[in-house]
């Protein structure tokens, strides 16, 4: 039978489907509330001894589940149950104080019968001697052990945060030799933080302790002074008889108080002292300290021969030592017996695991790898600023270019630089670089009014001269006209610069199928006529690739698309097809590298080598980069482009080479490696509305 759905309303608020919060969630809120309550509201004698009661009860429960753990994190809330008990027993002091000098005088249960029974049966009803216990116990409490306890937090918690990049270290190295999963070292890395932050929040909380034993001595004295006031001057009792019912009501009322500190500031040494272990603390005890025979007959005899001096208590020192001795015979004899024991059989090895298809890693189109310095630039648990920055890029190049590039995949990788990084593009290194978390890169756009003190370098996005510098420096550099950035900003800067770069060896074919389907739910009839029954999808990813490759987006794919539809019956050659695409996007394309200029000036082929490239292009079907050019032409043709495309960026204009359309494709391939700066455009692709200004001529032998 089908359960019914939980209303959303439930699943929103985290309430039960039936109605009503659960009573677990509901606790913590109510004791609160409770404790809270206490300080302002007056309460009778009977819940006054049944909160003592219950929190008596509750220390015994603290002090047995750190007995109890294992390892610290086991207890983790630790720190929180130690305010919410210091809270509460404030606060039962506080109500305990009202009931005192209110009822005091009526008698030794004016406060009810747990204070009664402190005050008369644990110190015999006199004053003096409850006195002393109680200045005792908080001495034991304040001084030795909660003092104790918070060093060790303190030193836990320093020696636990210097030890995290080692620990990091070591799971990383665990991680790269496949000795554990991604997500096993998630949870030690996890497991590693916590233990920390824990070490951390006890150092803090034994303060509450330290606090709650002065508050204990001062609620003393305030009720012993008040109360023989009171009942003098109210009352009209006699000094002595004040003095003897108000002080016994404020130490047994004291002592209540004091005796479950005692016990949760045990339970808080216990906790912070202890180092993981797969036994309890009794197992431990035992184990080591009552398991070595020679040590127990030593001490057995050391404590002999103390009850054989005349004058010393000959019975209890002999009783003892003859438990140690019985204590050390039975440890021994049970070391005989698992020495004399056969040796257990050697586990089975298990059969190894036939070789399948998931042993095949399968290659990350785009990776980051970072040193183990710039984990916390892109680790989820410390905030990491880097991952909210790759998921901005992604965003922002599916704007710009039209269409959702891969996730990248983010590992950390000990054989790097602690600082450095590295750009994988299908598993090939596609570009590396070193970042100093904490300090900032100035980088030299060109003019800049003066120098800034720092480690020399250059913007391994774009090869511009750059400084690190410290934080201190960043307004200075700022000033001088040096582009200021920090460390996320230069690793997103650079991984934002290879995802454009190679843009078109990132459209696999199930980019482009999801693409299509996106443009799909807008024009289904365009897609529907076009891929596979016209062209197939192979083709269509080319044509992309190649548009990509030129730098020109994909954004108006409605355009490519019903362009590829009107030429597919003629020809279904991807170049031909990228030609005509082109010349469809002509408009869009000059306006990505002139804006909103009218004159476009442009840099123009020689006559002579422009009729020589066409006879290459036309000898040569689908000539390669440089096919046909002799090599000292073409270098001296890469040299003089590159001077070209420099002059025109120096001058504030965009390079553009302008071309016949027959030579464009040739042109563009042999340039864009070598001088990547420079567009090549052919004379189709300019709209009627723009008119073309030859600047410079390329041409002629070197």
């Amino acid at each position: 039978m089908a359960l019914p759905p939980t209303p959303p309303a439930a699943i929103a608020t985290g309430l039960p489907a039936g109605g009503g919060m659960a009573l677990n969630r509901l606790a913590a809120p109510l004791l609160i509330v409770l404790v809270l309550a206490m300080m302002v509201l007056p309460l009778p004698t009977l819940l006054l001894d049944l909160l003592f009661t219950f929190n008596i009860a509750l220390s015994v429960i603290v002090l047995l589940v750190a007995l109890y753990a294992l390892r610290p994190l086991e207890f983790s809330v630790f720190p929180t149950i130690l305010l919410i008990t210091t809270l509460l027993r404030l606060s039962l002091n506080v109500a305990s104080t009202r009931v005192i000098l209110l009822e005091g005088h009526t008698g030794p249960d004016a406060a009810g019968q747990v204070i009664e029974a402190f005050g008369h049966f644990l110190i015999g009803g006199n004053y003096a001697v409850g006195l002393i216990v109680f200045v005792i116990l908080v001495v034991i409490n304040f001084v030795v052990i909660t003092k104790g306890a918070g060093r060790i937090a303190e030193v836990a918690a320093r020696f636990t945060l210097d030890a995290m990049p080692g620990k990091q270290m070591a799971i990383d190295a665990d991680l790269n030799a496949g000795l554990i999963r991604e997500d096993e070292a998630r949870r030690r890395r996890q497991a590693i933080a916590e233990e920390a932050d824990f070490y951390g929040s006890m150092d803090g909380a034994s303060k509450f302790v330290r606090g709650d034993a002065v508050a204990g001595i001062i609620i003393v004295v305030i009720n012993i002074l008040g109360g023989l006031a009171i009942g003098i001057l109210q009352h009209s009792m006699s000094f002595g008889d004040a003095l003897e019912g108000y002080v016994l009501l404020t130490i047994g009322d004291g002592l209540v108080a004091q005796i479950p500190a005692l016990v949760i500031s045990t339970a808080a040494g216990i906790v912070v002292s202890r180092a993981g272990s797969e036994q309890d603390l009794s197992a431990q005890f035992i184990s080591q300290m009552f398991n070595r025979a020679p040590v127990l007959y030593i001490t057995a005899g050391i404590i002999g021969l103390v009850g054989l001096i005349p004058g010393m208590p000959n019975l209890a020192f002999l009783a003892i030592a003859g438990a140690i001795a019985a204590a050390g015979y039975y440890a021994d004899q049970r070391t005989r017996a698992a020495a004399a024991a056969p040796p257990p059989p050697p586990p089975a090895r298990p059969e190894a695991a036939e070789v399948g298809w998931s042993d095949v890693v399968p290659v990350d189109m785009l990776g980051l790898e970072v040193g183990y310095r710039l984990i916390p630039l892109v680790d989820r648990t410390q905030d990491g600023e880097l991952l909210k920055r790759i998921r901005g890029i992604r965003k922002k190049i599916a704007q710009d270019i039209g269409f959702l590039v891969p996730a990248v995949h983010i590992r950390d990788n000990l054989e790097l630089r602690p600082n450095a990084y590295r750009v994988l593009l299908k598993g090939v290194d596609a570009g590396s670089g070193e970042v100093f978390p904490g300090m900032f890169l100035a980088i030299n756009p060109g003019r800049v009014l003066g120098s800034v003190q720092g480690t020399a370098t250059r913007d391994p996005a774009f090869g511009l001269p750059a400084t690190w510098v410290e934080a201190g420096a960043r307004d200075q550099a700022q000033s001088l006209g040096y582009t200021v950035v920090d460390a996320g900003t230069v690793v997103a800067t650079h991984l934002s610069s290879v995802i454009q770069t190679h843009a078109s060896e990132l459209l696999g074919r199930e980019e482009t199928q999801a693409l299509l389907d996106h443009v799909g739910r807008d024009a289904p009839r365009l897609i529907e006529d076009l891929v596979p029954k016209v062209l197939p999808l192979t083709v269509v990813q080319k044509v992309l690739q190649n548009l990509l490759a030129d730098g020109v987006h994909i954004r108006d794919m409605r355009s490519i698309l019903e362009t590829l539809a009107a030429h597919a019956a003629r020809t279904q050659d991807p170049e031909e097809l990228t030609v005509e695409v082109r010349i469809a996007l002509g408009r869009a394309i000059v306006q990505s590298v002139f804006a909103a200029a009218t004159e476009l000036p442009v840099i123009a082929l020689d006559p002579a080598l422009e009729q020589m490239l066409t006879q290459i292009t036309q000898g040569v079907a689908r000539a390669g980069e440089g096919a046909g050019l002799e090599p000292a032409l073409a270098e001296g043709l890469l040299q003089q482009a590159a001077s070209l495309a420099q002059a025109q960026e120096q001058g504030g204009q965009p390079a553009v080479l302008l071309v016949a359309p027959a030579l464009r494709g040739l042109l563009s391939r042999f340039l864009r490696r070598a001088v990547p700066q420079l567009k090549v455009i052919s004379q189709s692709e300019v709209p009627d509305n723009r008119t073309v200004r030859v600047v410079a001529v390329l041409g002629g032998r070197a």
